[in-house]
């Protein structure tokens, strides 16, 4: 139940040579998708009462999942004037014996920030378990996003295959956790999922041992439509202060046109036939943000730039 021997050496492998981590194959267990990895891991290390310290806005998953166990979301904002970066101070100050762990997501969804390696350090010091979402690693356009398991062994680590080998419906994740963890999830695992599919865990192999190339030529032609879309949301008076540097997502700042992101979502979808996301959904610290994916053809980008230019223009 903890998945195919060969795929978790595989990913031990791809840890020491990306992050120049050392860890044991026991300790990754195979999953249906990370969301399915970070469930079983909640669902271990979770109490009624207890508390996880994330950021707002955040991915919708989080504060469902620990809602639904009893847990406590505690959310921390980050600004975009300060490049959406997770306070380590802030994290501090929201400790208390309840804490649980730390859930931190970078590159992050939606805000695409890569977290700096000084800010995860200083997190990782703090003391609770750091639960780390790694999905984005591998699409990131300026620097390099760090692992926490570089800073620490009281970590774990969330990733898959959804994003950077493009397998979202394959449905492949994995959760890297300490040796104190690896059975009560093999447990979860085991009554839960009782296995992931074999024939979509021999094409991570594949994927870990083949998609080196592929992927530079992925994150290539993400990055020239991050900047065209960038630049295009700039051009038609949209607000992105500070360009995302992962995933593929621009998380724009348009409370000058609608301080209401759902109410303005919903006009973009009726009028422009646009669809973006309202920050709201992403927690109250998104709201007067819309998020929107440059993970569709240069046509589309620019068909999207032109109307989205044409329904501002009727917001006068």
């Amino acid at each position: 139940s903890l998945g195919l021997l060969e795929l978790r050496r595989a990913i031990t492998g791809h840890m020491k040579k990306k992050y120049g981590v050392a860890i044991a194959p026991d300790q990754v267990i195979v999953t249906p998708g990370t969301s399915n990895a970070l469930w079983l891991s909640l669902a271990v290390i979770l109490n009624p009462g207890d508390e996880v310290i994330m950021a707002d806005p955040h991915y919708p998953c989080y504060p469902n999942f620990v809602s639904f166990l009893g847990g406590k979301p505690v959310y921390i904002p980050i600004c975009e004037s300060e490049n959406f970066q997770l306070s380590p101070e802030r994290v501090a100050s929201a400790i208390t014996d309840r804490t649980k762990a730390i859930l931190i997501n970078s590159p992050a969804n939606p805000t695409g920030a890569v977290l700096e390696r000084g800010v995860m350090e200083k997190i990782a010091k703090l003391g609770p378990l750091v639960i780390s979402d790694e999905i984005y690693h591998g699409l990131v356009y300026e620097g390099e996003a760090a692992s926490m398991l570089e800073f620490t062994d009281n970590a774990i680590v969330i990733d898959g295959f959804s994003k950077r080998a493009a397998m979202t419906g394959w449905r492949l994740g994995y959760a890297i956790v300490p040796d104190a963890y690896v059975r009560p999830v093999q447990k979860l695992q085991q009554n839960f999922n009782i296995s992931t599919n074999s024939f979509v865990q021999w094409a991570g192999i594949s994927a870990i041992r083949e998609c080196d190339t592929h992927l530079k030529e992925m994150r290539k032609t993400f990055d020239k439509r991050r900047k065209f879309l960038v630049d295009g949301l700039r051009k038609i008076g949209l607000k992105v202060t500070h360009p995302p540097k992962g995933a593929f997502y621009v998380f724009v700042n348009a409370a000058h046109v609608e301080p209401d992101s759902l109410k303005l979502a919903n006009e973009i979808l009726e009028t422009a036939k646009v669809a973006v996301t309202p920050g709201v959904e992403f927690g109250e610290g998104g709201e007067g943000f819309i998020r929107l994916s440059y993970a569709s053809s240069m046509e589309n980008l620019q068909e999207g730039l032109n109307r989205l230019e044409k329904f501002i223009k009727t917001k006068g």
